[in-house]
């Protein structure tokens, strides 16, 4: 009689066991189908809203946003392009607060703090010298922020040697810094580090040195952008409209 108790229980027990096992699996078949659904709706969102932003139906698409945005408060995607939207409007204090939400909540992203730096730089850019001024270490610690997250970072990267070069050495231009910055583009990419070491040379005014570098990264890669640099250099800067017809001949074969 005992023994038939004892096999009963042990049933009952091994029962037991099979439902909790079963039902922590459904827990967590539910919750990995819920996440991925989400996942899909998501991106189902936001993939709405570029598309509206490539319209350039901006308010469409920061309705969508925000509304998702609230609904969503863990969702970085749809606060980064809300930024993105503010900054393409040129509404840099709006796109400096989305950039700002991004980086405390994620303060190891790169892009995050890039996009921070570049809306407040353009906001300084439009705002009073005195003003200005007041935000350039902010700018600047932005961009070093980005470049040290992110040792692959080529944008933060182009951003410093933009900033040291353009900004007058009492305040920090830096010609030294730019370079230094030009050259880790150029261990990234050569195209992109010929593009910056030319920027700098045409910047000082060497022309020829210029000429080579834009030369060289249009030779490595012949895109829209490196013909649009050298086409320009020779169109604007050099004042060389034969060479200009040529390159264009060229690009357009």
């Amino acid at each position: 009689m005992n023994c038939k108790k004892r096999k009963s229980s042990s049933r009952i027990q091994f029962l037991f066991l099979i439902f909790e096992k079963y039902n922590s699996t459904m827990r967590y078949t539910i919750f990995f189908i819920f996440g991925c659904f989400f996942s899909v709706f998501a991106q189902s969102e936001v993939a709405k809203a570029e598309k509206l932003v490539t319209q350039k139906k901006y308010a469409e698409a920061t309705t969508l946003l925000e509304k998702f945005s609230k609904e969503h408060p863990t969702n970085e995607e749809a606060v980064e392009l809300l930024g993105d939207i503010a900054g393409q409007q040129k509404k840099w204090d709006e796109a400096i607060n989305y950039y700002t939400q991004l980086k405390k909540k994620d303060p190891t992203v790169a892009n995050y703090f890039y996009k921070y730096g570049g809306a407040l730089g353009m906001k300084a850019k439009e705002s009073n010298k005195f003003k200005a001024l007041g935000m350039i270490d902010d700018v600047e610690y932005a961009f070093l922020k980005a470049a040290q997250l992110d040792p692959k970072h080529i944008e933060s990267r182009w951003a410093l040697v933009m900033l040291y070069i353009e900004l007058p050495g009492i305040v920090g231009g830096s010609e030294k810094k730019a370079q230094k910055y030009a050259d880790e583009i150029l261990l990234l990419s050569k195209v992109e580090g010929c593009l910056a070491k030319g920027y700098i040379d045409e910047y000082f005014n060497r022309k020829q040195k210029a000429e080579t570098y834009y030369l060289k990264a249009f030779q490595l890669e012949k895109s829209k952008k490196t013909f649009q640099k050298l086409y320009n250099f020779y169109l604007y800067k050099s004042k060389e409209a034969d060479k200009a017809k040529k390159i264009k001949e060229q690009f357009d074969k």
